[in-house]
């Protein structure tokens, strides 16, 4: 049915502005049908009196507004006493543009790249290869920097400490090592202690302690080791689980999470090793976590996402660090879950057992789950070939994103939450958008499987390491 144009220049209606999370702004608006999204930016802007620069997304019943109100009311049936409410979200004030070519391709390895990881201030690259050895990369000049040797097995994984200084990677062999990433040198005697190989590892986080000097690693024996860095030595084992631990989290809030082959996942206090509760739901393994605060805890001690950190006052910049954290995560971090089951579970892990939903459609086992920056989309990886996008805070599904033809292996999120990019068997990358949730860039070049992709915190590179040995650099 066509609308006269004159019916909606001269119709009204009465509108709220509620924000995601489902606070008013001001009072009731009587706005004009054809009031589009640069107009209504205005008004929000001058209802929370703040820059008028400030971008945002518009949704009435969950439908985004592109263009005018009218084009998302049913115009025929609309009743204008009723009140509509208008959702607005904000958006990040930067924009990442998409990766769309290749401009390194950095051979080295002998071996796959299992992982590959930027530090958190953006400047540097390490990965971690089944040919026993870690290197450093030099982002700015695309080239090798360090080749560090001290593993005797395939190296399974690494983690950047916060303050970017030092990298932890585990083989296995069940040893850990820490580097320094100015040098590459070694720091300390090996790390000993997990009886098979190390599955995952996970630094505290910079707002609980500015010294970078702790974190935890899970093995396939199912224990949980808490080390100190400088000492070199194990200062806590947790143990509980009765099979391997697949992932663990060092949240914000000092509770480490860890999931298990034995279905279930584990919070822990830091602080003493008590297990606070144990969260239950999948039918098989438990594959990956991921925490709605990953991205805020990753930049802490760097300059981006209007952190303030200075090299030389670590111990104020973990106080600006910690009162931001507060700030964006009033009511406590979500920790997403994703299994061999097909399923996702969102869980509200700080307060209660009992998921916030069971998120279904998957038709095979989940390898990755990824909050968006923002905390509002939860991308999950499959190996039926597809992405799909959940809504962070309720577990409520978006959509599925098709196009890679094999097992999608990881997904990276870009800083502004606008862009992800995908790793597949298929040997290709693709760059997907979120407001079209299309693919924006499909980015072929690697010779085998992708097994480890990630977006550079500034939002500038991906990189990119698989099968075919090689460590790939992606820009626009």
């Amino acid at each position: 049915m066509e609308v006269d144009d004159d019916k909606i220049t001269t119709k009204r209606i009465l509108t709220r502005f509620k924000s995601d999370d489902g606070e008013v702004a001001g009072d009731l608006l009587d706005l004009p049908l054809n009031v589009n999204t640069e107009h209504l930016s205005l008004i929000v802007n001058s209802l929370l009196q703040q820059d008028e620069g400030t971008p945002y997304l518009f949704y009435v019943n969950e439908t985004e507004i592109t263009k005018t109100l009218a084009d998302v009311l049913p115009l025929d049936t609309l009743n204008t006493e009723e009140v509509v409410d208008i959702v607005y979200q904000k958006q990040a004030v930067f924009q990442v543009r998409p990766v769309t070519r290749c401009t390194s391709s950095m051979p080295g390895h002998a071996e796959a790249v299992i992982s590959v990881k930027f530090s958190p201030n953006g400047r540097s690259l390490a990965s971690g290869s089944g040919d026993t050895t870690v290197r450093f990369w030099d982002v700015t000049t695309q080239t090798p920097l360090f080749k560090c040797e001290g593993h005797k097995h395939w190296v399974l994984c690494i983690a950047w400490s916060p303050d970017s200084k030092q990298l932890v990677s585990g083989c296995k062999n069940g040893v850990i090592h820490a580097w320094d990433s100015s040098t590459g040198k070694q720091i300390g005697q090996p790390m000993r202690g997990h009886k098979q190989w190390i599955t995952a590892l996970s630094w505290e986080p910079f707002h609980l302690n500015h010294q970078c000097r702790r974190f935890a690693s899970s093995g396939k024996d199912g224990a949980i080791r808490i080390w100190d860095v400088i000492l070199s030595q194990c200062v806590r084992v947790l143990t509980s689980h009765t099979r391997s631990v697949t992932c663990i989290r060092w949240g914000g809030s000092g509770l480490i999470y860890s999931a298990s082959q034995d279905r279930t996942i584990k919070v822990w206090r830091a602080s003493d090793g008590v297990m606070c509760r144990t969260l239950e739901g999948h039918a098989h393994w438990v594959n990956t976590l991921a925490l709605s605060t990953d991205y805020l805890m990753r930049v802490e001690a760097t300059s981006t996402g209007g952190f303030k950190y200075d090299p030389a006052n670590p111990e104020e910049s973990s106080k600006h660090a910690l009162a931001k954290y507060q700030a964006q995560c009033p009511e406590g971090e979500k920790l997403v879950s994703g299994s061999d089951d097909f399923t996702l579970f969102l869980w509200n892990p700080e307060k209660e057992k009992k998921s916030l939903a069971r998120m279904t459609g998957h038709q095979q086992l989940i390898n990755c789950v990824e909050f968006s920056p923002d905390g509002r989309i939860i991308a999950s990886a499959s190996f039926d070939k597809s992405i799909k996008l959940w809504d962070g805070r309720i577990g409520k599904f978006i959509t599925t994103l098709r196009g890679h033809v094999q097992a999608v292996y990881m997904v990276a999120w870009s800083s502004d939450s606008r862009l992800l990019v995908s790793g597949s068997a298929d040997s290709t990358l693709k760059v997907w958008n979120m407001k079209t949730k299309k693919i924006e860039q499909d980015l072929p070049g690697h010779g085998d499987e992708v097994y480890a992709v990630d977006w550079a915190p500034d939002g500038e590179k991906v990189a990119s390491g698989g099968k075919d040995k090689v460590l790939r650099l992606w820009q626009n």
